[in-house]
């Protein structure tokens, strides 16, 4: 008897082996070798012909720290994640709420609301460039019928980073509308009769029903959103290319800038193990702080 019981575990943890083997190679191969590859790369010296790369242990993050363009890039950053996950989750939700409700032409609201999303990044990058054109965009010449003079938008350095965070919120609204959207039809319309029968507002009821339901997406729609903060840098190349004066330059396309640019390997992977390392703790507090907090019931 005792064999038999050995042999149904041994069974079944050979098949929970071959299960997960798909995914753990797949990881494996493309997450968790690349990412100990970046953090031996990033303690090696930059290597010449005639000047081999050595090991240098943390001069690069030393030197990294040092630079007052890696700390722009990261107030950057910090400035374009502050702006563009609140309000494109909060246009989100109003959007899909609006969607969600009896008007006419829905199909078409939702329809429109997410052709943004199908559109790559490159060619809506494109479609705003010429918004933002300063002699002929379509924004200067709006300004000039209240007698606004041309604004240069991605040629100023206090406007640039906000034009191109306005071409990230237009882009990601509708596509965290999707899933706003199919959580609003989870939950029962018994939910909102009872409200309306206990003589509840529209706005007590969305308060105190719809936005604690909504939590667990908005947890997921968070997470993604401040991913996407980080690895969005496609409309850059098009729109700024990080000017003027770096003023709009993200992390990721100072990392790629580093790497293929000026071909510093190693600053680029000191660069990004301070990404992983930011994303991972951002990761751990989001299962061991906000997950405990959301009601999934």
């Amino acid at each position: 008897m005792t064999d038999a019981f050995a042999l149904e575990r041994r069974r079944r943890a050979v098949n929970g082996w071959l299960l997960l083997s798909p995914a753990l190679i797949m990881l494996s191969v493309f997450a968790f070798y690349p990412s100990l590859a970046t953090v031996v790369t990033s303690l090696w010296s930059r290597g010449t012909r005639r000047r081999p790369s050595e090991f240098v242990g943390l001069e690069n993050y030393q030197y990294l720290f040092e630079d007052p363009t890696f700390w722009l890039v990261a107030w950057n950053n910090l400035l374009y994640a502050a702006v563009t996950i609140p309000v494109s989750i909060a246009l989100a939700l109003a959007m899909a709420l609006w969607a969600n409700s009896k008007i006419p032409a829905r199909s078409f609201v939702r329809t429109a609301y997410f052709t943004p999303t199908v559109l790559p990044m490159i060619a809506a990058a494109n479609l705003w460039l010429f918004f933002y054109t300063p002699s002929f965009g379509i924004l200067n010449q709006i300004g000039a019928l209240f007698g606004a003079g041309p604004v240069n938008w991605l040629g100023q350095p206090g406007t640039a980073l906000w034009a191109v965070s306005a071409v990230t919120i237009w882009k990601e609204a509708g596509f965290f509308m999707i899933f706003y959207l199919a959580a609003l039809q989870t939950i029962p319309p018994d939910l909102k009769e009872a409200a309306e029968i206990e003589g509840a507002s529209r706005w007590t009821y969305l308060r105190r029903i719809v936005l604690p339901l909504l939590m667990p997406t908005t947890l997921f729609i968070l997470v993604n959103a401040m991913i996407n903060s980080v690895k969005l840098i496609d409309h850059l190349f098009i729109l700024t290319k990080g000017g003027p004066s770096d003023s709009s330059k993200l992390i990721l396309y100072y990392i790629w800038e580093n790497a293929f640019a000026y071909f510093d390997r190693p600053a680029a992977a000191a660069m990004t193990a301070l990404v992983l390392a930011v994303l991972g703790a951002l990761a751990a507090f989001q299962f061991l702080v906000l997950d405990k907090r959301t009601h999934y019931r």
